[in-house]
């Protein structure tokens, strides 16, 4: 660990039923203040990554770990016993295992929307220096080169095409801004239907083909997931216009990087990409990935949520997950919880609000030798009464819900199965 993260938990050593909240990545000072108003003990620490993660999990032993850009893997979810949350400080959380985080039991949030605006804005900042190449400008103008002809020859934007690729948050901010630009939108999700892109003012596109023909503009939106790796590929490539600008300020996973490259040369794209392959794990690093050298591609560090009304945004986010988690224990935009179960039989319990009434219910649960997939215990007005309603993964014996219904506190018991 850090002299700096050793300092600053003996700066918050304070009692044993403190949560520990672990942020591992940049936060503002205001929200570690408001986290330590809430009663967490709070250790911060932005440059903590890898073995110095690993070690610091272990030595302060954190309930919540926020991350924004670090990875986050099962080596440092086994490092402490007590973690059961994970936060991402951001939408994409495909730095951090999820599959190890599931199986240990830990959840995984997320901060989805609070940075639309941001990466909408540096979206646009790249389909603008893609069309007018201020870069290279600014560049000219530097070395004393005076090349007006050159440079008169953008071919604007207005009246032209933008098809975006995923419209959640960030295309519908982008679209917005397109709008503006008098561009006629285009759009492709796999949930957008053709009802709702009327509804919002804009064509829908039945397949990503369709909208790599019609677009003078591509801007891709989508999360990165298994499904949507390599989503661009060659094919989509080759069915864009000649001379059409491309924008990637989601993840770069999903570009065929070295298809892109390709189609850059033969096809005379203008491309913007805020996101690469294999990208430094690090702030600062040595990079140099190859399309950043053809001509018409220009690139920035992946900072299209990194605004500071962004930053407080999501620090806000993930302090309204941290304080729900105290006070009710629900982790909310919780990503890894499953959406279905295998149970085969629903058990409700109604029973006086009493010690040990649950208890008796699962130890014959025990005994049938039924496991619980999932319960809620819901309390009644009054607090005298509560329903508990019990997910198993077979249905139990006629002896058993006889045997329940014996116990004094017990009021009714119904069982049955859940049809698949």
């Amino acid at each position: 660990m850090s002299q700096q993260t050793a300092t600053q938990k003996n700066d918050n050593q304070q009692t044993s039923e403190q949560t520990v909240v672990l942020l591992a990545d940049t936060f503002s000072e205001s929200g570690v203040q408001t986290l330590k108003a809430l009663g967490c003990r709070v250790i911060s620490d932005a440059s903590l990554k890898d073995e110095s993660l690993v070690e610091a999990i272990a030595e302060v032993n954190p309930a919540v770990v926020v991350v924004r850009s670090t990875k986050v893997t099962r080596e440092m979810m086994n490092a402490a016993p007590t973690l059961s949350v994970i936060i991402r400080a951001g939408a994409g959380y495909d730095t951090i295992d999820v599959a190890a985080a599931s199986s240990l039991g830990i959840s995984v949030a997320n901060c989805p929307g609070k940075n639309s605006i941001a990466v909408a804005e540096l979206a646009w900042s790249l389909i603008l220096t893609c069309d007018r190449r201020v870069p290279d400008q600014v560049a000219d103008l530097r070395d004393g080169k005076w090349r007006k002809k050159e440079y008169a020859k953008s071919l604007g934007l207005s009246g032209r095409t933008l098809g975006i690729v995923g419209l959640g948050g960030i295309g519908l901010e982008t679209a917005k801004r397109g709008k503006a630009f008098g561009m006629n939108i285009v759009a492709w999700s796999r949930s957008l239907t053709e009802e709702k892109a009327s509804e919002l003012g804009i064509g829908w596109c039945e397949s990503l083909h369709n909208l790599a023909r019609m677009s003078d503009v591509v801007s891709v939106h989508v999360a990165s997931t298994p499904s949507t790796e390599n989503l661009i590929d060659e094919s989509f490539l080759d069915a864009m216009k000649d001379g059409a600008t491309f924008v990637n300020t989601s993840r770069g996973k999903i570009v065929d990087e070295v298809a892109l490259q390709k189609s850059v040369e033969a096809k005379k794209l203008r491309v913007g990409l805020d996101v690469f392959q294999n990208e430094p794990t690090t702030g600062d690093a040595t990079f140099n990935p190859s399309i950043i050298s053809c001509d018409g591609v220009y690139g920035t560090h992946h900072v299209g949520a990194s605004t500071m009304q962004a930053q407080e945004a999501i620090a806000d986010e993930a302090i309204r997950i941290i304080q729900h988690y105290l006070t009710d224990g629900v982790v909310h935009n919780c990503v890894n919880r499953a959406t279905s179960t295998s149970a085969k039989a629903m058990l409700c319990v109604r029973h006086l609000n009493l010690p040990g009434v649950l208890a008796y219910v699962f130890e014959l649960l025990i005994r049938e030798g039924v496991n619980v997939e999932e319960m809620e215990n819901m309390l009644y007005q009054g607090a005298r009464a509560a329903c508990a309603r019990i997910q198993l993964d077979r249905v139990i014996s006629p002896d058993c819900i006889a045997t329940m219904r014996d116990h004094e506190h017990v009021l009714s018991v119904t069982a049955s199965a859940i049809n698949e």
